[in-house]
């Protein structure tokens, strides 16, 4: 089974490219809902999470300030993420799956998951303008543009977008 990864900054289009592969029948496993989702049904996580990060639970928003902190908590949460992934990948019939996460290709945890990287860039003016807590966690991100196999410059038109995604990525699903 082949696994991409979409990655990209904050408010880069990631989830807009992940919807429109989903409305092409790719599976796509969102990583931020699904760790999201773990808190609640990981027995003990959230209390790992507490003791690793030195904060109460309610509290998790300061990693991305605070960088020691945030890996403390990757530590914790990611082979979480991981092993939930495998296990979701491994209930789909599709040839090929789709991982959505800004941070994963820059994650040891991750490295040798995926066979197709794809970074979606759009200008930091643009980021902001969909998502104001861009600046805020930028620190948490890296500022370099990652090595990937594909890039879709989400810089102007939905269509321009769905365009690039049909004549660089789609090909390389099917």
């Amino acid at each position: 089974m082949k696994t991409v990864l979409i990655t990209g900054g904050i408010a880069s289009g990631k989830s807009t490219v992940c919807r429109y592969l989903a409305s092409k029948g790719f599976p796509v496993y969102d990583s931020d809902s699904r760790t999201k989702a773990l808190y609640d049904s990981v027995p003990g996580l959230r209390e790992k999470v507490e003791e690793a990060i030195g904060v109460p639970f309610e509290r998790i928003g300061i990693i991305f300030s605070d960088k020691e902190k945030r890996e403390s908590l990757e530590a914790v949460v990611y082979p979480e993420v991981l092993s939930d992934f495998e296990n979701w990948r491994n209930s789909q019939s599709c040839g090929t799956v789709i991982f959505e996460s800004a941070v994963a290709l820059e994650k040891e945890t991750f490295r040798n998951v995926f066979d197709l990287t794809v970074c979606v860039m759009a200008p930091l003016e643009q980021r902001v303008g969909r998502n104001p807590k861009t600046v805020q966690r930028l620190s948490s991100q890296s500022a370099q543009q990652p090595e990937t196999d594909i890039i879709l410059e989400n810089d102007s038109t939905l269509e321009n977008l769905y365009r690039q995604i049909e004549e660089k990525l789609i090909c390389k699903l099917i």
